[in-house]
């Protein structure tokens, strides 16, 4: 079985926990793909920790759950140095914290001190933790997927937009639609009654790490042409300077993305176009996974919060201005 069939046979297995969401699995998929991490947002019971934790469960990886909460300290998350006694004296060794997983799970990433969201900075861009001068490296397979509820703001710490320029995409969960519900009361009542009568059937072998890193050596062999590459550099730099396309983006945006919306633009691009089965990028690629790449690198303006505008509603008028290539 080559790498696409594996991917696709985990985005199978995945689709069987997480009912009406296949938006959100092709997004965690990207991310895995991609090497970078994600920020899923939604309301509370919409399966974020679920969708996680199904792609853990048949993915060959150690699987690590942080829940973030206001008395975390950096060490909770990173590890610490641990005095430890020998027949010649004694010695400080270094205990791994939960960081130190492939796929961590950050849950409620917001309900954290800045401080420690700090602390996953490096490990999520340098993908290394520095503890008492001395550094420790994480594994090649390594994705840090945060999760954070947007309506309660009592008791939390708005990330940072350094950390949120971190992220490789900002997912979003919306509510399933009724006939997808349906089929989530079935699923769980049968989760339950299997439980119940210790009748769980035996799990298939998980997809071996093998598949994601021969995934991702195929990716970076898709074509990209030039056309596309100035397409999205032109997407980036119409944040930069919306008055250029229309006086209306131009009240809307106060800061446009990075440099880093660029790159995110071409590897998710790119995983999306492999997982679809082309070996090359067109449009359609890019304006598919566009929202997930901008909607947390855009800051909107007074006006734009004014008129209810959202990072989405400007995302999708940019994609309407910008010409094709």
């Amino acid at each position: 079985m080559n790498a696409h069939n594996q991917i696709n046979d985990l985005k199978s297995r995945m689709g069987q926990s997480i009912i009406g969401q296949s938006d959100v699995i092709d997004r965690l998929l990207i991310g895995l793909l991609a090497n970078g991490n994600l920020l899923i947002e939604g309301l509370p019971g919409l399966a974020k920790t679920r969708a996680v934790k199904a792609m853990a469960r048949n993915l060959d990886a150690q699987f690590s759950r942080i829940q973030f909460t206001p008395d975390l300290l950096p060490s909770d998350v990173t590890g610490t140095e641990v005095f430890q006694q020998t027949p010649d004296g004694g010695t400080f060794r270094f205990e791994p914290g939960p960081i130190f997983a492939n796929i961590v799970l950050a849950d409620e990433i917001n309900r954290a001190p800045a401080k420690v969201q700090a602390a996953l900075l490096e490990a999520m861009e340098e993908r290394q933790v520095t503890v008492s001068g001395t550094t420790h490296t994480m594994d090649p397979l390594f994705i840090v997927m945060a999760t954070q509820n947007p309506i309660e703001q009592e008791g939390t710490y708005p990330l940072p937009e350094a950390q949120m320029d971190r992220f490789l995409m900002h997912v979003q969960i919306t509510y399933p639609l009724v006939e997808d519900e349906v089929e989530v009361i079935r699923l769980v009542r049968g989760e339950d009654n299997a439980t119940a009568s210790s009748s769980r059937t035996e799990a298939p072998a998980p997809i071996p790490q093998d598949a994601v890193f021969t995934a991702r050596a195929e990716i970076g062999q898709i074509h990209v042409s030039d056309a596309m590459d100035r397409y999205m550099a032109d997407l980036v730099q119409a944040t930069r300077t919306p008055d250029k396309f229309s006086e209306d983006l131009a009240n809307w945006i106060e800061i446009g993305a990075s440099p880093r919306a660029s790159l995110a633009l071409d590897k998710c691009g790119r995983t999306h176009a492999w997982m679809n089965g082309r070996d090359y990028v067109d449009p359609a690629d890019i304006r598919a996974i566009a929202h997930d790449v901008f909607r947390h690198r855009i800051t909107l303006s007074f006006e734009a919060e004014g008129e209810a505008k959202t990072a989405d509603d400007v995302v999708a008028e940019i994609l309407r201005l910008v010409a094709l290539p």
